[in-house]
């Protein structure tokens, strides 16, 4: 049975391609701060824990659900967005909180990769379109976490990486159709959001070589009057 390990299987990205593989009789393991109820096993984190600690602890377990086998697919979808220029209050906090939402989860996924992944298994990482095209002076620090894992894609797909014959790649959404988002923003145009039965098809269809994926490639997630196209 294929095995895929989703870092951040309870949110409603990561809820949505658990439903997608399992669906496909995936054996899925989710990793969160909650149970996943749909997924095969779980590891739970806790947001108190330092970059080491977690890691340490995720990569660990992650070895003993596997016992000794290979993960054919590890997708990290954890993140959160957070705004604020250098002026704002919160700035620093934010900044920090977006550190820990997407380069750290990005980090530890490509230290599980590295240790759990099969030769050649896909490894994806979660940037955003707004880091990829310049300054992003309104939410700095998300901005510069995101452009952090953009980083990281270019450099895990490299050889000496530390990851066996890698394929990762980047996915980055322009904005997902989610509950949160569909409550903050009701007046929206929903039809240019992408939902998220796409991206988990599309990651559903990399992780099978039904589609190819370029290795170190940024993919830029655009959806335009309900219909999403990969750029």
């Amino acid at each position: 049975m294929p095995s895929i390990i989703v870092y951040g299987g309870c949110g409603a990205l990561g809820s949505a391609i658990i439903k997608m593989f399992k669906r496909q009789a995936w054996q899925v393991l989710s990793i969160d701060f909650n149970i996943n109820m749909e997924a095969d096993d779980n590891v739970t984190v806790s947001n108190e824990q330092s970059l080491v600690h977690q890691g340490t602890k995720v990569t660990e377990d992650i070895g003993d659900l596997l016992n000794g086998a290979k993960a054919d697919a590890l997708v990290c979808v954890a993140g959160g967005w957070q705004g604020g220029n250098a002026a704002s209050k919160n700035f620093l906090s934010n900044a920090e909180l977006s550190l820990k939402q997407s380069v750290h989860t990005s980090l530890i996924a490509a230290n599980i990769a590295a240790r759990h992944l099969k030769p050649s298994g896909l490894l994806v990482l979660t940037g955003a379109v707004p880091a990829a095209q310049g300054g992003t002076p309104g939410m700095i620090g998300y901005g510069m976490a995101k452009a952090a894992v953009h980083h990281m894609v270019a450099s895990l797909a490299m050889d000496g990486s530390g990851i066996d014959s890698p394929r990762v790649v980047g996915i980055l959404p322009v904005t997902l159709d989610t509950p949160a988002n569909r409550s903050a923003m009701p007046n929206a145009d929903h039809t240019s959001w992408t939902p998220l039965t796409d991206v988990a098809d599309l990651l559903y269809k990399w992780a099978t070589n039904q589609s190819s994926c370029e290795n170190g490639r940024l993919y830029s997630l655009v959806t335009k009057n309900s219909v999403t196209s990969v750029e």
